[in-house]
């Protein structure tokens, strides 16, 4: 709060004006849990391809095997993680830049990890 003279007429003395910030907390539980669904969609793609009992778990619809379970499954992650984050941080004010970081460093390991010729390496192929 800060304290501050202007000029009023007929009045002089000082009136109080209150600095209103609006809080960045839901707008950074959206990027983040972006981020965890794009992590979560490489983590159980790699984990579909590396184990059979993995993949016949994630095979929702025959047509398009493990894929359907692996998108189903990042989607109810990234809308669980988007839900505790924005309740969370439905008052807050956090740190844009360590979210944004955190966010495309999620997002990194997304791609990685759906990326054949990397995800052939992990699995030593």
């Amino acid at each position: 709060m800060t304290i501050s003279q202007k000029p009023v007429v007929g009045k002089s003395q000082p009136v109080e004006t209150i600095a209103e910030t609006i809080p960045n907390g839901p707008g950074g539980a959206a990027i983040l849990a972006a981020g965890i669904g794009c992590a979560a969609i490489g983590i159980l793609a790699l984990a579909g391809d590396a184990s059979k009992a993995i993949n016949g778990l994630l095979n929702f619809y025959n047509p398009t095997g493990a894929l359907s379970g692996v998108t189903t499954v990042a989607i109810i992650v990234w809308l669980v993680a988007w839900f505790i984050l924005s309740r969370r941080w439905a008052t807050k004010t956090v740190a844009m830049s360590r979210v944004n970081i955190a966010a495309f460093g999620l997002l990194l390991v997304g791609v990685l990890l759906t990326f054949p010729p990397f995800m052939d390496f992990l699995q030593g192929k």
